[in-house]
């Protein structure tokens, strides 16, 4: 049975509104909604970033040492291979999973619950009309608790992978930077980890319910087969994730050098934040932007056909 609902022009938005304005038996709504979604986006987070954990590796070697690791992604692949072994490439593979998985599960979870509260809040006439807005507020609060679960074991992680010799894994790496600098020190790259992620996730799904919306309003979504939607979702996708690594590049950079080492006595988090970019320049801040590029599209490929609605 068609919708009495007009069209938003995005599938997401009409999925959300028509399944709250239904509240028919059997569909799924309120916690039920919220947590499918957190569970693909954990495990598509979880599964992605940590296959690529060897690009990330080679993508904060270039960040952090950019005189040594100076021949580009795949020679940078060489010179780690070459001096430590193929399995320095898994570095951080721990941290990197476990983070992802939490901070997958507040992003894309917490995404679909904040729109859902924008449209109970404004009305949803109002919504259609400043659903870009209503995309950026959402992501941006979804972002924002998904950081604070996945700040530690990034700072963990880049520990590991800027000193290999800091420790084993993630718990003996964890339990030595709590023991030897404090909880201060999960949080000490806070600033940039927000500055990175909180653009990149707004571009990343403005920008893929743009494209996905543009596509479905020339090729409407029911005159599609399945594997024409994924195919859809994939692209919308793919171009999202281009523009997120992009935009987001220059703080990604900040946050692989304030986690390198320990700060100076005495030196705050700000005035730190200030050295390193007076040092990067903007052309020192996409440093290894090929690599990252190389990590960053197809996470959003490979999870928006399992969070799409």
């Amino acid at each position: 049975m068609a919708s009495s609902l007009p069209s938003t022009g995005s599938t997401k938005v009409d999925a959300v509104v028509e399944k709250a304005a239904a509240n028919a038996p059997g569909q799924l709504s309120g916690f039920a909604l919220y947590s499918r979604f957190a569970l693909a986006g954990a495990v598509c987070c979880s599964v992605t970033h940590g296959a690529l954990t060897p690009v990330d590796v080679v993508k904060t070697r270039i960040q952090l040492d950019p005189a040594t690791y100076n021949r580009g992604m795949i020679g940078g692949f060489r010179q780690v291979i070459q001096s430590e072994g193929a399995g320095a490439l898994l570095t951080g593979f721990g941290p990197t999973a476990a983070g992802y998985f939490l901070q997958g599960s507040l992003k894309f979870g917490g995404y679909e619950f904040f729109k859902q509260q924008s449209i109970n809040l404004i009305g949803y006439e109002n919504a259609v009309n400043n659903r870009t807005a209503v995309y950026l507020a959402s992501s941006a609060a979804a972002e924002f608790f998904a950081d604070i679960a996945l700040c530690p074991l990034e700072a963990t992680r880049i520990r590991l992978v800027s000193e290999p010799t800091y420790a084993s894994g993630l718990i003996s790496g964890f339990g030595k930077m709590l023991k030897n600098e404090g909880i201060g020190a999960f949080y000490a790259g806070f600033g940039p980890i927000l500055f990175k992620q909180i653009p990149y996730t707004m571009s990343k799904f403005v920008v893929y319910e743009k494209v996905s919306e543009f596509i479905f309003r020339s090729y409407p979504k029911n005159t599609l087969s399945d594997s024409a939607q994924t195919a859809v979702n994939l692209g919308s996708g793919l171009i999202a994730g281009f523009a997120a690594a992009i935009v987001s590049q220059p703080a990604d950079t900040m946050l692989s050098k304030i986690n390198k080492t320990k700060g100076l006595p005495g030196e705050g988090t700000t005035s730190r934040l200030v050295k390193i970019a007076k040092e990067l320049g903007i052309r020192g801040s996409y440093t290894g932007i090929g690599a990252r590029l190389s990590w960053s599209v197809p996470s959003r490929p490979v999870s928006s056909p399992f969070t799409a609605t």
